[in-house]
């Protein structure tokens, strides 16, 4: 086996359920002794708190460097250094967002690529899809975070958008998960992430 770990990213829709997944497969992966660690982008860093609270403010190309810096600042002091010590990092959205929002918010996908061509790739990347009425549903009980939960036509494209990355992930050689979280519930979705990070691990994938 070998010691160093697995980034396993988490991303789709906003209220597709990201943050509460990526919480319970940290806490399956524990039950299990494995050493695991929930994280998001925007983290919690300078960068990721102005990035995250200041989406009326930052748009376009300077919302995406922004959201770009705080990745590049977030991989050197925390997915890294996990990772590099045997931890699997779970991130609650990761560069599969920024081929969605930043697009969506006027950027051209190859400027996207550009500028995260050195972010570490996925060992998984996990794309949740939901129909778009019960995203709108989640979003009304739940409330906004931000304008880009603001516009029903956004969670629309969104949910097309991200169908595509998986595409391109894939295509990328990226081990991808597309789960759909309209019927299915976190504990279900849940045991699946984790089955495929135990695939991760067997000798044949080392």
């Amino acid at each position: 086996m070998t010691t160093t770990g697995y980034l396993i990213t988490i991303d789709g829709p906003g209220c597709a359920g990201k943050s509460t997944l990526t919480q319970l497969v940290v806490d399956r992966l524990a039950q299990v002794g494995l050493p695991a660690l929930a994280t998001t982008e925007p983290s919690k860093g300078p960068a990721g708190r102005l990035a995250r609270h200041h989406t009326a403010m930052f748009r376009g190309y300077a919302l995406a460097c922004l959201v770009t810096a705080d990745r590049y600042h977030h991989l050197e002091t925390e997915i890294q250094p996990a990772l590099n010590s045997g931890t699997i990092v779970v991130c609650d959205r990761y560069v599969p967002s920024s081929h969605v929002l930043q697009i969506l918010d006027g950027v051209g996908p190859d400027f996207v690529t550009q500028i995260n061509a050195h972010a570490t790739p996925p060992d998984l990347a996990v794309i949740l899809t939901c129909d778009e009425a019960e995203l709108r549903r989640r979003l009304t009980i739940r409330g906004s975070h931000g304008r880009f939960e603001d516009d029903p036509r956004i969670t629309l494209a969104e949910t097309r958008l991200y169908r595509d990355v998986a595409d391109m992930l894939a295509r990328n050689g990226i081990p991808v998960l597309l789960l759909d979280s309209t019927k299915h519930d976190a504990d279900f979705l849940a045991r699946q992430v984790v089955t495929s990070i135990q695939t991760l691990r067997s000798p044949t994938h080392q």
